[in-house]
């Protein structure tokens, strides 16, 4: 028996330019990044998908979505208003593909940019949950432990349980609230229903750090927040660190004398975060393209072992733990550029910094929120020695 074919899977990414709440909203940035750029390298970071599309009336939200690798499709003016539904958006990119010759997909993966805060896998979870349940759409919800009530004319009513025999918030059943952040559906039903949800609807649940919202300004300072803090994604062991050095313990800016000599600039903050990892007995290394006696220099003082003038980074990586009897998914690499690109894919925790390139970021598991040479190896150091010391309070 032939094995099943995958299905083609689009992922459509509606952002306007307009916010009636938080003007500019989907270019505001966030981790170093406009907003929807989180969406955008959320999904081309999937397996699953083969196309990711913006779907936006703004010229800057365009552009800023084909710096990071998506196709921009124009919204037509009629459908970019506050009361437009996102459905017509969806369908709207469909008609457009069409147009163009290309065949509808079987899935269309909707990401909503107001929710940046997602796991690395999610996207491909949420399409293979769908498929496993024969579903026909899925949306994406935490558990809901709230108690609401209603306005009604005769006064304040108990929705989601009554209030005369109230329980326990963990007594209650199961229930969901919709964050927002994935919604998958057959195309079929979505241009048969008009509606990203119908026939049999399966849930994807998120976890509660995962699961907020931009819409009120408010919202824009705790997801800042929350992406500077979240430490779910990051793994409690790990037996080597790998650092890139230009734009990553740099600014990747050099300063040239007139002898020829050379300067970069690095952060003092930096060299903090090495030696606290140092003392959790991580293991560090640092794998230069370049070969400069600054690089040299810069690692003697980190006290790290530095290897220079490497055509092909990856090939010695390989070679490097197979010698020291490390699995690769146990390997940590902190990368900016597009010749970081296959040590980012080799590893098991690909990171790489805010100011990375674009065709690189949708590789990271984590794109940190400050810049090479401006304290990024800190930010490191203390996410992943956060990780492990959660790790470690919790076993004990």
């Amino acid at each position: 028996m032939s094995p099943v074919k995958p299905p083609s899977v689009i992922v459509i990414i509606p952002a306007r330019g307009g916010s009636e709440r938080v003007p500019g909203k989907n270019l505001l940035p966030l981790a170093g990044i406009p907003l929807v750029a989180h969406s955008i390298l959320h999904a081309r970071g999937s397996k699953s998908v083969q196309e990711v599309i913006v779907s936006t009336d703004n010229a800057e939200i365009a552009k800023v979505a084909k710096e990071y690798g998506a196709t921009a499709i124009k919204r037509p003016h009629e459908i970019s208003n506050a009361k437009a539904t996102s459905e017509s958006a969806l369908i709207h990119v469909l008609d457009e593909r069409r147009k163009k010759g290309k065949a509808d997909p079987d899935l269309v993966v909707f990401l909503q940019c107001t929710s940046p805060v997602r796991k690395h896998d999610d996207i491909d979870n949420a399409v293979r949950q769908l498929i496993e349940e024969d579903a026909d759409s899925l949306f994406s919800a935490t558990r809901n432990h709230v108690l609401i009530w209603n306005a009604t004319p005769a006064g304040p009513q108990s929705l989601n349980y009554d209030y005369h025999t109230r329980k326990r918030e963990q007594d209650m059943e199961v229930q969901h609230r919709e964050n927002g952040s994935i919604y998958v559906t057959k195309t079929e039903v979505l241009r048969r229903d008009s509606n990203r949800m119908g026939g049999k609807i399966s849930v994807y649940e998120m976890d509660e750090m995962h699961s907020f919202q931009v819409d009120t300004p408010a919202q824009v300072d705790l997801l800042r927040w929350v992406v500077r803090r979240e430490i779910q994604d990051w793994p409690n062991h790990v037996d080597l660190v790998v650092f890139d050095f230009d734009g990553v313990m740099t600014d990747n800016t050099v300063a040239t004398k007139a002898n020829g000599n050379e300067s970069v600039r690095c952060n003092r903050g930096d060299g903090l975060g090495i030696a606290a990892m140092r003392r959790a007995g991580i293991p560090m290394i640092v794998l230069s393209t370049e070969e400069h006696p600054v690089v040299m220099a810069r690692c003697q003082k980190l006290k790290l072992p530095c290897y220079q003038g490497l055509s092909d980074k990856a090939a010695f990586l390989k070679k490097y733990v197979k010698k020291e009897k490390i699995d690769l998914q146990h390997v940590a690499y902190l990368g900016n550029d597009v010749n970081d690109l296959p040590c980012l894919e080799l590893v098991g925790f690909p990171v790489v910094t805010a100011d990375a390139h674009p065709d690189v970021m949708h590789a990271a598991h984590v794109v940190l929120s400050t810049a090479g040479g401006k304290g990024a190896v800190r930010e490191f150091a203390d996410k992943l020695l956060a990780a492990k010391k959660r790790k470690k309070n919790v076993s004990s």
